[in-house]
């Protein structure tokens, strides 16, 4: 569930009619214009990078995805896919003449070849399944690449069963063991698998035929979670292979396999928790990868492991920022240095995602950049470093920096002249003392066009996860500056549970749910209307999905001091939701057990036994193919605010998973939002 909302981002966008000429507030037009980067690689030399970018298109409610190339001195970019086609992961040849990529524009998704001296693209791969997670071996002679398949078949095999499936007119789906559906997708007994592709005869060969596991994982991994030796010889790749324990475990673990698949993979960790991104060092001597300490908890801080290849001796080390109880930090992602004398992290730092750059000999760490929300790590020429960023002042754009954390330079700007146009709020972290009496963080975004004069309403945004952030970044949903364009000031509050503060502080809400959080949420709120005469206390709605969307449900029958509500995929019954789900081993975590074994902790959280108390106006929102909180969910909140009488409106999309991801849905989630808070709040 932290990865829904961590991760709870929008990816569409959409071609909306010309904004106004002039500056004019921020808006979700704006955002729905932005144009979104990702996926930097720098090209063998150094000297250029290829990246992804997509672009609103409202006639196909989709954002079209271009590749386009760069010089890391931000002198020039182009695009150097056609547009009206669907491109990603750009991957250099290791001559650094040509580009390989997955496209669509063939009628599905396959790998095609770029040459940058000229020329057309032309496909590379042919094969009966879509492709993905694509990378280029060290050699340059072979691909590797993701594909979907039963375990023991081919994928021309894969091919034939699956369209069998398809022809039987009975649409029955029989299942005799967990899970049977996940995220936004019922199950069909196909695994990811890791194969290598060979340039010169085409042929594929899978590198774990047997496993009944996936590798990328199933839904959001992709090529991080495999690595080749510099060599070539071997593959290490990350695995849950848990048989029937799918649904409650998190033991995720290291394989190898010879690349020429001569042997079946073998298992290389133990640990009963998650391994995952393994990283060869340059020389290929040590292996680097990330490693949580308990099982079952999704949400444990990951601390970077060097394997010695020979020996197999490993060594553990926390990335710190102080020696403070609460200064540890967990990785998210790392790369190694060209020259192997550094690893190079990014790590979630107080409400920002900050880069480091950790001593493999000591563990010792410093920061780097320490202000916005990056991604991606790559290394350019001269020594210096290439990465994404966004913060609240804006969407990501393409920077690099030297290795000393200075000189930090903008490289790309697309989006430049949109964020010029649309005026945003200004944005200030504050602190306050609360539950427990330890300093919490939290974020205010003034209204556009602030008067310090004036009274503003309050949108009061919960994050979810419960393991997650409002932090220093710039969402395509819940994006503060939508509110602050609307003339609200948004307060946003880092409680108890969310992350970037120590892995003591994210362990503070298990079993506490409507605790600590509550009272965060509370004490923050409480905060921030002494010390701002302009925040107008009578008028404060408060808004949250998921886990936010329970705090929702919380809130209405714990206080009447908001003037409305809005519930977004959020859980009314707890007990109900463990038996709904699919991922089990959140749940039993944040919950101390089993429903039927420990009854008393799920009822001690449950919204659905506050019901009775419920006064306030609420807007429930809900996505009918989201599998973590299904819609039944939403509909019991609705319908228990309609039997007792109290304002409510239900806005359900049958298309959408736990996020609204399609254009058009964006906006109308934006516009009913919106309008709900001004019926109440204006």
């Amino acid at each position: 569930m932290l990865r829904s909302l961590t991760l709870s981002l929008l990816c569409g966008a959409m071609a909306l009619p010309a904004l106004a000429a002039g500056p004019h507030p921020i808006s979700v037009h704006d955002l729905l214009a932005m144009e979104r980067l990702g996926d930097p690689r720098i090209s063998p030399d150094g000297a250029t990078f290829a990246f992804s970018v997509g672009t609103p298109d409202l006639a196909a409610n989709k954002t079209a995805h271009d590749l386009y190339l760069g010089d890391v001195a931000g002198t020039w970019t182009r695009r150097v896919t056609s547009p009206g086609t669907s491109n990603s992961q750009a991957r250099w040849a290791r001559d650094g003449k040509a580009v390989f990529f997955v496209s669509g524009r063939s009628g599905s998704s396959q790998v095609w070849r770029l040459p940058l001296d000229g020329g057309e693209a032309v496909q590379v791969t042919k094969l009966p399944l879509d492709v993905d997670a694509l990378e280029v071996s060290p050699d340059g002679k072979s691909l590797l690449l993701g594909m979907a398949v039963f375990p023991g078949k081919s994928p021309e095999e894969t091919k034939k069963v699956l369209d069998a499936k398809a022809a039987v007119k009975a649409s029955g789906m029989e299942f005799d063991a967990l899970m049977v559906r996940h995220w936004d997708t019922w199950t069909d007994g196909t695994r990811n698998h890791v194969f290598t592709f060979d340039l010169a005869t085409g042929t594929a060969r899978d590198l774990m035929p047997a496993m009944d596991a996936d590798c990328p994982s199933k839904p959001f991994g992709g090529s991080e979670d495999f690595a080749v030796s510099p060599d070539g010889k071997a593959l290490v790749f990350s695995a849950r292979d848990m048989g029937r324990k799918e649904a409650w475990s998190t033991n995720f673990d290291l394989f190898e396999v010879p690349l020429d698949g001569s042997a079946a993979p073998r298992r290389l960790t133990t640990n009963p928790a998650w391994d995952a991104q393994p990283r060869f060092s340059p020389d290929g001597r040590t292996l680097a990868y990330l490693a949580m300490s308990r099982p079952g908890f999704e949400a444990d801080r990951f601390d970077m492991v060097l394997r010695d290849r020979a020996t197999g001796k490993e060594r553990k080390f926390t990335l710190r920022v102080d020696d403070t109880p609460r200064g540890d930090r967990s990785v998210a992602s790392f790369a190694w240095s060209p020259d192997g004398k550094a690893l190079y992290c990014l790590a979630e730092n107080l409400g920002q995602r900050a880069l480091f750059a950790m001593d493999p000999a000591t563990g010792k760490a410093r920061m780097i950049v320490g202000q916005g929300t990056l991604d991606g790590i790559e290394f350019a020429k001269g020594g210096r470093i290439l990465y994404g960023m966004n913060s609240l002042k804006g969407p990501t754009e393409f920077y690099t920096v030297d290795p000393a954390g200075k000189d930090i330079r903008q490289v790309t700007h697309f989006n430049d002249a949109r964020m010029a146009a649309a005026k945003i709020g200004k944005a200030e972290q504050f602190t306050f003392k609360g539950a427990k009496g330890d300093t919490v963080y939290g974020y205010l975004v003034y209204p556009v066009d602030f008067d310090p004069a004036k009274k503003y309403p309050v949108a009061f945004l919960v994050h979810g996860g419960p393991q997650g952030t409002f932090g220093n970044d710039f969402h395509y949903r819940w994006n503060p500056q939508v509110y602050a364009g609307a003339g609200y000031a948004a307060i946003c509050v880092d409680f108890h549970g969310s992350t970037s503060y120590g892995q003591a502080f994210t362990d503070a809400i298990r079993n506490d749910w409507g605790g600590a959080p509550f009272e965060d949420l509370m004490k923050g709120l409480d905060h921030m209307l002494a010390k701002h005469p302009f925040l107008d206390k009578d008028r404060v709605g408060a808004l949250g999905a998921s886990y936010g969307g329970f705090m929702i449900n919380w809130i209405a029958g714990h206080t009447d001091r908001f003037k409305t509500l809005v519930c977004h995929d959020g859980n009314l019954d707890e007990r109900m939701a463990y038996f709904d789900t699919e991922e089990l081993w959140f749940p039993e975590w944040e919950h101390n057990g089993l429903p039927w074994e420990n009854p008393a902790s799920y009822a001690a959280v449950n919204p659905i036994e506050f019901v009775k108390n419920w006064k306030t106006p609420m807007l429930v929102i809900h996505g009918m193919k989201d599998y973590r909180i299904p819609y039944a969910q939403g509909l019991a909140t609705f319908t228990a605010l309609q039997r007792k009488g109290i304002p409510s409106k239900l806005l359900v999309f049958p298309d959408e998973n736990h996020w609204v991801l399609k254009p058009a849905n964006s906006l109308q989630w934006h516009e009913n939002v919106l309008g709900w808070m001004d019926r109440w709040l204006k």
